[in-house]
């Protein structure tokens, strides 16, 4: 017999998991200010390729505090909400620890659902890439080193970006513009999300769009994907995390891992943190 609808929601919502996720919220606001007032940074920079660009597509680039003899290794942070809350003012907090370890951490922004859909926001943050990846040199960056990190939906969406065909989406761009990509939290299969109440009406999702921007649908890509969870978790979310390995295979996501002790919206806080492994998963991939 099929999960019901309340199970689907128990699963999913994360912040009905979580009691004490208004605290947490309130943390990251605080700490992104902070980093903001900290930082030497570039806020609300505009990345859209088209006219008429939605306000929504802006982007904050964060420049290392030492002076580098050589350019800096990029990691793109892409924040999570479901595609349909949070903003990238809410998660600055999380460039801090790779600033001062000398790189350069650009966070974009995205619309939200509702007003747009999930295939919408894929194609922003591809735009967001091609951005990076043509004017980040102007700000001290390498584009020949770009790590896109994510996550929840800002997971999924740093998996879509090993699946982008970029040589498609513009001719002067690198068809490995991004080869490496870490998922904390992410979310590979979308079809559950048609079933969750809570979601359903705001995502829109259906059998065929779900199919289309689930990674773990597609093939996997030639790049490296680094997939971590909570392991305090829901099960639904551990799923996720394995079945992407299960999907693309270990050569792809050569890392599939669980951090003990940690929930969905905590976890953010070990890629922070300079003394965890998750925070050191990602210097790695950046070559810190």
């Amino acid at each position: 017999m099929s999960p019901s609808p309340a199970w689907f929601d128990q699963q999913y919502n994360n912040r009905g998991r979580i009691p004490e996720h208004p605290a947490i919220l309130q943390h990251w606001s605080d700490a992104s200010a902070a980093a903001r007032a900290g930082l030497t940074c570039a806020l609300d920079l505009p990345y859209s390729q088209r006219g008429g660009a939605d306000p929504a597509e802006r982007l904050d680039i964060f420049m290392p505090k030492a002076t580098r003899p050589a350019p800096a290794p990029i990691l793109v942070y892409l924040h999570g909400g479901y595609w349909r809350a949070l903003d990238k003012r809410d998660q600055s907090f999380v460039a801090v620890p790779f600033v001062e370890a000398g790189a350069l951490v650009v966070l974009p922004n995205y619309s939200l659902c509702p007003a747009v859909s999930i295939q919408d926001i894929v194609m922003q943050t591809v735009q967001a890439l091609a951005w990076v990846q043509r004017h980040a040199a102007a700000y001290g960056g390498d584009p020949r080193r770009i790590v896109v990190a994510g996550h929840s939906a800002g997971g999924h969406l740093a998996a879509m970006m090993l699946a982008c065909r970029w040589r498609e989406v513009g001719a002067d761009l690198p068809a490995d513009l991004v080869s490496a990509a870490l998922s904390v939290s992410g979310v590979f299969d979308l079809e559950p999300l048609r079933h969750a109440p809570f979601l359903a009406a705001d995502l829109k999702l259906t059998r065929s769009s779900a199919a289309r921007l689930s990674p773990a649908r597609l093939p996997a890509p030639r790049g490296r994907l680094w997939a971590v969870v909570g392991a305090d978790e829901s099960e639904e979310f551990l799923r996720q995390n394995a079945l992407i390995r299960q999907a693309w295979g270990a050569r792809a996501v050569p890392v599939c891992e669980s951090v003990p002790g940690r929930h969905h919206m905590n976890v953010l806080h070990d890629l922070a943190d300079p003394q965890a492994r998750l925070h050191h998963l990602a210097r790695q991939l950046m070559g810190l």
